[in-house]
């Protein structure tokens, strides 16, 4: 059986560490910025970065429509921090003019652990994965207010002012998390998502 093929939205944000991140877990990765390559791919992640400059860059290289169809056809797609932010239906504190896909029903804060300055790492233990909590890293990242009767919560912050917050969801062939696991030595949540795009192919 081939190799799922990934897809990185490559249009701004932590676009190599997620494609290093996915190679690792398996993955036949190609980077994704016009809508020939979005059907070329079997599933699509969302990298980290700047959620406003993401959301124009989306509309400039015309992918709004052609991602919207795809998740609405059942494309898995992983958000990670401004990934979250663009998978997110309801968006607090955003931009009046950035705009998501609507995938998730969940509300999200953007920016909710603070600035930049602001950034920290914690534990955090996902559902579904084996082994240690993950280090998780955070920066400017939103966090997760409100979740729908669809949405699975993975993980939770379990220390500091944090806590209790939600950072990992999934919905169906949908996953979000607040913080950058391609930034660390762990592929343990890329692994899980590709075997989600293998289970859904």
């Amino acid at each position: 059986m081939r190799a799922p093929a990934v897809g990185v939205l490559a249009l701004q944000g932590d676009v190599r560490e997620h494609v290093a991140a996915l190679v690792a877990a398996g993955a036949d990765v190609r980077p994704v910025r016009r809508a020939a390559e979005l059907d070329a791919v079997d599933a699509l992640v969302i990298p980290g970065g700047e959620s406003t400059t993401i959301s124009k860059l989306v509309d400039i290289f015309e992918l709004r429509e052609p991602i919207d169809k795809r998740i609405a056809g059942g494309m898995p797609v992983y958000g990670s921090c401004a990934g979250m932010i663009m998978l997110a239906a309801r968006v607090l504190d955003g931009r009046p003019d950035q705009r998501g896909f609507a995938g998730i029903d969940m509300t999200v804060r953007r920016n909710a652990f603070g600035r930049q300055v602001d950034s920290f790492e914690a534990p955090v233990r996902i559902s579904g994965v084996a082994g240690d909590p993950f280090h998780a890293v955070f920066i400017r990242a939103p966090w997760v207010e409100r979740v729908g009767a669809g949405v699975e919560v993975l993980g939770t912050v379990t220390e500091g002012p944090a806590d209790g917050r939600i950072v990992a969801v999934r919905q169906g062939a949908l996953l979000a998390t607040s913080f950058h696991p391609e930034l660390t030595g762990d592929r343990r949540l890329h692994a899980y998502f590709v075997d989600l795009v293998r289970d859904t192919r």
